[in-house]
């Protein structure tokens, strides 16, 4: 069962060379102004939206992502469409991406499985918050292999437990998915995104209750407990709204990209 592209030609492009010229694009930008932190990491989290508006900032982890030399990762996302219990995770042969299908590891994939008891509800996975991450992963990791976890009304903890056994396990790594502040104005979107850029930062899961709106929100508050717990250290890498692509400052929406090393 291979897991078809639901958002292609709209969230990024459907077309390989265009979405390389996006790619090539968002490193010369950032190639311009600053160079790459030189660190490794087996662990970041990175925004959803289309890559007209946070490709940039998602960019950026993939690039240091690409320099761990981890090929196994666990994609991490919240679901917008579809309300459920728990996490789904389906027993997905591949995952299409304009540049060709990733292979599912199936190993892990059991693994999990076994120890979380994790079943498959197939609607969840049309799923946008992880599927924008597979490009990414196929371009600048070209023989990677993932499992997609999708997930609804959950514990944080619980999800935390889930990503404490994949970062012990040899050669894997977890991409947590989320998107900040929705639909304020420029001013208010910034004061609640620090919040949650200043959670992260500081790795204090209990700031993120005072006030950021991520839709990520569970996965990122799992993400610190294992950060905290697997004495990680947290660095933001890129934030920015959606006016710095669109020019509208009424309506805008916040993203984030950071790692753990």
């Amino acid at each position: 069962m291979r897991r078809e592209m639901s958002v292609a030609g709209s969230f990024y492009p459907d077309n390989t060379n265009e979405l390389k010229r996006y790619f090539e694009h968002f490193n010369k930008l950032y190639n311009e102004k600053q160079t790459l932190p030189n660190l490794k990491s087996k662990a970041i989290i990175v925004p959803h939206a289309g890559y007209i508006y946070s490709g940039y900032t998602a960019n950026i982890a993939y690039r240091i992502l690409q320099k761990s030399d981890v090929k196994k990762f666990v994609v991490i996302g919240p679901s917008h469409k579809v309300a459920f219990n728990g996490i789904s995770l389906c027993d997905f042969s591949s995952y299409a991406t304009p540049f060709g299908d990733i292979e599912n590891d199936d190993n892990l994939s059991q693994k999990l499985k076994d120890k979380f008891s994790l079943s498959c509800l197939q609607e969840a996975h049309i799923e946008h918050s992880t599927e924008v991450q597979f490009p990414f992963i196929k371009h600048y990791i070209p023989d990677a292999k993932i499992v997609e976890l999708v997930y609804s009304k959950i514990d944080a903890e619980y999800i935390s437990e889930i990503i404490d056994f994949v970062l012990v396990q040899e050669d894997c790594g977890v991409i947590i998915s989320t998107d900040l502040s929705h639909f304020y104005n420029l001013e208010d979107a910034n004061k609640l995104d620090l919040i949650c850029l200043d959670a992260v930062q500081n790795q204090d899961i209990q700031k993120l209750d005072s006030g950021c709106e991520a839709c990520g929100i569970t996965g990122v508050k799992a993400m610190l407990q294992s950060a905290n717990k697997l004495k990680l250290s947290s660095q933001i890498l890129d934030y920015r709204t959606s006016a710095d692509a669109s020019n509208d400052t009424s309506r805008v929406v916040g993203y984030m990209s950071a790692l753990f090393s």
